[in-house]
């Protein structure tokens, strides 16, 4: 299949879409779905898990958290048990944000098909290039919706109407690019939210700690996204299409290291507010180093580079989820 993303008919006279620019070249989707299904799966991007990863992780996140938080209040004599982090919740946020995900970027796709026909590397997408119709793909987005509203019908329900006002952000978010040079922020609002639900699905309310949590996914998002927006600079500036790495211009390595930098200062927040342990502040340190090579590496940026520096917060991400999930356990056990 061409790398390009065009399509061509198979022996069945079938149109079938090959990879897109940004999709890794023989993924599941194009070797191994039924023709019929992949523009669906490309439009919830199951061809680009990383973005159902990055929806993810900030759920993970405040999972281990909250369990960091119960074992500073357990008394003497708790078993590790009790302070494991809840992994049915931690099943239910990795289907939601793979769901979630998709209906975003489905509901994106549908507003931005006219532009996406403009860039180079989103004009082979499933609208754009003609592949479903409009119809089509409202349709995709309500199924995707019903099931990520199943999901959220599982836990408390504080946690339903916190959930469920993120829609709020998710709304807006494709229209941003149209109307401030910082989309980046909006989508960070949004992609961030799961640092709150985390922790409200185990307590039932919120806490300073989780929105530390939050403002640091907020920031962390804006970084990593600014890193991705610079592979489409030159296209978005023909088009007119806003992001941070066009505000930020020839500061934009600066600008990416001050957000990793918050991001870190507000994570050890979070974890300070709950007694976080040494195991915790590890993970921290090892995220913090992640960040701090990406941003070395972007002293000679290009679209390859640019691309797997923003794939590559997903190991970043998991070493920090890693060291506060890990952290409760050890410190109840020793």
């Amino acid at each position: 299949m061409s790398a390009s993303g065009s399509g061509r008919p198979d022996a069945n006279g079938m149109t079938q879409s090959s990879s897109l620019p940004d999709a890794r070249r023989g993924n599941w989707v194009d070797t191994l779905a039924p023709p019929a299904a992949r523009p669906y799966l490309k439009l919830a991007r199951l061809d680009r898990p990383i973005g159902y990863w990055l929806l993810l992780l900030p759920c993970w996140w405040a999972a281990g958290l909250a369990a960091m938080q119960v074992a500073t209040l357990a008394p003497a004599g708790t078993p590790v048990s009790a302070v494991l982090p809840n992994l049915w919740h931690m099943a239910l946020f990795y289907i939601g944000a793979v769901v979630m995900r998709g209906a975003g970027c489905t509901g994106n796709d549908i507003v931005d098909r006219d532009l996406d026909r403009q860039v180079a590397r989103t004009r082979n997408r499933p609208l754009p290039a003609g592949e479903v119709s409009t119809q089509q793909a409202v349709v995709w987005l309500v199924a995707l919706s019903l099931v990520g509203l199943a999901v959220l019908l599982q836990f408390n329900a504080f946690t339903i109407v916190l959930g469920a006002s993120s829609l709020v952000i998710v709304a807006i978010y494709p229209f941003m690019k149209r109307v401030t040079g910082m989309p980046q922020a909006v989508l960070g609002l949004a992609f961030s939210w799961g640092a709150l639900v985390g922790w409200s699905a185990v307590f039932g309310s919120l806490a300073l700690a989780p929105v530390l949590l939050y403002a640091a996914a907020v920031f962390w998002t804006i970084g990593y996204d600014t890193i991705y927006a610079l592979q489409d600079i030159e296209d978005d500036a023909v088009v007119g299409i806003k992001s941070s790495a066009r505000t930020f211009g020839g500061h934009a390595r600066l600008a990416i290291g001050l957000c990793y930098g918050l991001t870190v200062l507000l994570v050890l927040s979070s974890v300070m507010a709950v007694g976080g342990g040494l195991v915790a502040l590890g993970g921290l340190a090892l995220f913090a180093t992640h960040l701090m090579l990406q941003v070395r590496a972007l002293s000679r940026p290009n679209p390859a580079l640019a691309l797997a520096l923003f794939r590559s917060n997903r190991t970043a991400g998991l070493l920090l989820t890693a060291g506060l999930c890990l952290d409760p356990v050890v410190r109840i056990a020793l």
